[in-house]
């Protein structure tokens, strides 16, 4: 059993989705620095993925730095501080630009967006 939930939706990329679950495990606290994380067999098992998909995956969380892979110990879960500086906002730029174009593609106005950011926010 894998140490986070992911419901896989179809029309998003797989490997998006994941790291997606993973990042919110560790920034929720569902994974904490240290754990074990899965190898790469495991993760492909349970998913039901390519192998090369499930490396994909944790050589993304490793350059996230969400992950550490440690010689003779396997992978695990890597100390997590909040980003901090002048580079925060820019982090999230990209992100913000997306939801921002997509609620207005759905018809939301801006109450609606900060009543469903200050839901999920909790």
């Amino acid at each position: 059993m894998l140490p986070f939930s992911v419901s896989i939706r179809p029309g998003r990329a797989l490997h998006d989705q994941v790291v997606f679950a993973v990042t919110k495990a560790v920034i929720t606290g569902q994974l904490q620095p240290g754990d074990r994380f899965p190898s790469v067999r495991t993760l492909s098992q349970e998913l039901k993925i390519n192998p090369n998909t499930a490396q994909k995956i944790l050589t993304t969380l490793v350059e996230r730095r969400l992950l550490e892979a440690r010689p003779g110990i396997g992978t695990t879960v890597a100390p997590w501080r909040p980003a901090s500086g002048a580079g925060r906002r820019a982090l999230l730029a990209d992100h913000i630009d997306r939801l921002v174009v997509e609620a207005k593609r759905l018809g939301f106005d801006l109450s609606d967006l900060l009543d469903a950011v200050r839901k999920e926010w909790t």
